[in-house]
C-alpha cells in the first residue's frame, strides 16, 4: 500500500512528539513535591486521583500528553508515504495517545495502594466505574505504545529511516517488555494480597521508557532523511 508523499513538515510533528514526551514524565516532579504517595509502591495513576490535591495537575499534563501524541501520529498519517511497517507504527501511537486522553478523563477515586479502605472498596466493587475504564484505557494505551515502538522499530530499519530510532529501537524494546512484565506481575499480586513488589517503580520504569521512545522518535524525525 503506497501512494506519492506530499511535502509535510517533519519539524511539527518532532515538536509534538518532544512536548508528549516531556508532559508525560511529569510525575517526576513527586520527586521535589509532596504527594504523600511512595513512589516505589504507588500506582503512577494514583497521582491525578481524585482525592489527590494535585491530582488536577497530573490530569491536565497526561491530557496534554495524549494530546500532543495523538496530533503528531495524525499530521505523520496524513502527509507521509503509506508504507505497512509505517502506517502500523503510527496508527498504534494514535491509540496510545488517545487512550492517554481517555486516562486523563478517567481518573481514580482514591489511592488503593497507599489506603487500605480504597483497595477494599476495589475488591468489593464499591468504587465508581471509572476505575474500570481507567483500567481498560490504561492498558489500551501500553499495548498502542508498545506496538507503535516495534512497528516503528522495523519500518525504521526496513526502510532505512531515522536511524537513530533503528539503532535504540530494539533496545527500547526489550527493556520495555521486561518493564511490563514487572508491573503485570505486581498488579497480580497486589490483587491477590500478597504485597506491591515495588508496583510503583516498575510502572514509572514503564512510562519512563515510553517517555525516553517518543524523544528518541521525536529527534529522528527532525532528522528525517527520505524514504528509499
Amino acid at each position: 500500500m503506497t501512494r506519492p508523499a506530499r511535502p509535510w513538515p517533519p519539524t511539527a510533528t518532532a515538536a509534538l512528539l518532544l512536548l508528549s514526551a516531556l508532559a508525560y514524565t511529569a510525575w517526576v516532579l513527586e520527586l521535589v513535591i509532596a504527594t504523600g504517595l511512595d513512589p516505589v509502591q504507588a500506582y503512577v495513576s494514583e497521582l491525578a486521583a481524585e482525592d489527590q490535591p494535585l491530582g488536577g495537575v497530573f490530569r491536565a499534563t497526561d491530557l496534554a500528553a495524549g494530546s500532543a501524541v495523538l496530533a503528531a501520529a495524525v499530521l505523520a498519517l496524513s502527509t507521509s508515504r503509506w508504507r505497512p511497517w509505517t502506517v502500523t507504527g503510527w496508527s498504534a501511537l494514535a491509540l496510545f495517545g488517545a487512550a492517554t486522553v481517555a486516562d486523563s478523563r478517567l481518573p481514580l477515586s482514591c489511592r488503593p495502594t497507599q489506603d487500605p479502605e480504597c483497595a477494599a472498596r476495589e475488591s468489593a466493587g464499591l468504587v465508581p466505574a471509572t476505575h474500570t475504564a481507567h483500567a481498560v484505557s490504561s492498558t489500551l494505551a501500553m499495548v498502542g505504545a508498545l506496538g507503535a515502538l516495534a512497528a516503528l522499530t522495523v519500518a525504521a530499519r526496513r526502510y532505512r529511516r531515522w536511524p537513530g530510532y533503528a539503532r535504540l529501537g530494539p533496545w527500547l524494546l526489550g527493556a520495555e517488555l521486561l518493564a511490563i512484565a514487572w508491573s503485570l506481575a505486581a498488579i497480580g499480586a497486589f490483587q491477590v494480597g500478597r504485597g506491591t513488589w515495588a508496583l510503583g517503580a516498575g510502572q514509572r520504569l514503564q512510562v519512563l521508557l515510553v517517555a525516553v521512545g517518543l524523544a528518541v522518535l521525536a529527534v529522528s524525525v527532525a532528522r528525517e532523511v527520505p524514504e528509499r
